[in-house]
């Protein structure tokens, strides 16, 4: 649900050493998202992503170069290649099925799941989700021992962000500011995700907080927020939300957000890595 967001901080960080897409059928649209940036990428299936990274200038590289420590300017060059490189990071992006947020215990069981297989080839994890209604609430003390450091998306306060709107908002205050300022009124809060993407959200009589036809139906619902983070990769965005509206009766509503909250928990994440592998000579 927060492609969009992520799709914008992997194209404009100019430090990627390489960028990774684990290859599956829920991430086209994010790859048609980087062409559009010119974003440099290369994919494959997740299996084969620790081979990926394990090949470039390995073991053979360091073996060859080796004679050539011994003369002064290749030392100098490969010390500044080694000074440039430690601020550069790989990143390997793993997304999952949007069909998760329609039962809750299912997104948590997959998310764990990738964690898991993600932490034997990673220098740390950044989980690109809110808590989603607290589901994922406990990844920090349930994976403790992981050996693999976990990072979040957390507002300027530092706590976690409640779900992807909170992320739209730039915080979860700015979240709840935004209800107050609906004055009571029930709203639904559409990013160009959610508006492109909501019926594979309604409730199937699964544990579920999303979208529910019944539900929404309710009269006290009356208004659809058009959410605008300032990112323009769904040029159906408007349209989304208008048949969203009808079907529901209700009225439209804009409202300002940002990718800023999304930008700074990315670059927090890549720093603390950088930190962590220089720390350790790598």
């Amino acid at each position: 649900m927060l492609e969009d967001e992520l799709a914008y901080v992997l194209s404009h960080d100019r430090d990627l050493k390489q960028l990774i897409i684990a290859e599956n059928r829920d991430s086209f649209g994010f790859l048609r998202k980087l062409k559009s940036e010119g974003c440099a990428h290369r994919t494959a299936p997740l299996d084969r992503v620790p081979m990926l990274l394990k090949s470039g200038h390995g073991s053979d590289f360091r073996r060859l170069a080796k004679p050539l420590m011994l003369f002064p300017f290749f030392r100098k060059m490969h010390e500044d290649m080694k000074l440039r490189g430690g601020q550069k990071v790989t990143v390997v992006v793993n997304l999952l099925r949007l069909g998760l947020h329609a039962d809750l215990d299912l997104l948590k069981s997959e998310v764990y799941r990738n964690i898991r297989e993600m932490a034997s080839f990673s220098d740390g994890i950044l989980v690109f989700y809110g808590t989603c209604g607290h589901t994922l609430g406990k990844l920090e003390e349930d994976f403790a021992d992981l050996g693999c450091p976990l990072y979040f998306l957390k507002d300027s306060s530092g706590e976690n962000l409640e779900d992807c709107i909170s992320v739209a908002f730039g915080g979860n205050d700015a979240y709840a500011e935004a209800m107050l300022a609906c004055r009571g009124t029930g709203a639904i809060y559409l990013t160009p995700m959610w508006a492109s993407s909501w019926k594979l959200m309604e409730n199937k009589g699964k544990k579920a907080v999303d979208f529910d036809s019944k539900y929404l139906k309710d009269p006290k619902y009356s208004l659809a927020v058009k959410l605008d983070t300032g990112l323009d990769y769904d040029p159906d965005f408007h349209n989304n939300v208008r048949e969203f509206a009808r079907c529901f009766n209700m009225n439209i509503r804009n409202m300002k957000g940002s990718v800023e909250l999304a930008k700074r928990s990315y670059e927090n994440a890549r720093e603390a890595v950088i930190r962590a592998c220089n720390g350790k000579g790598y």
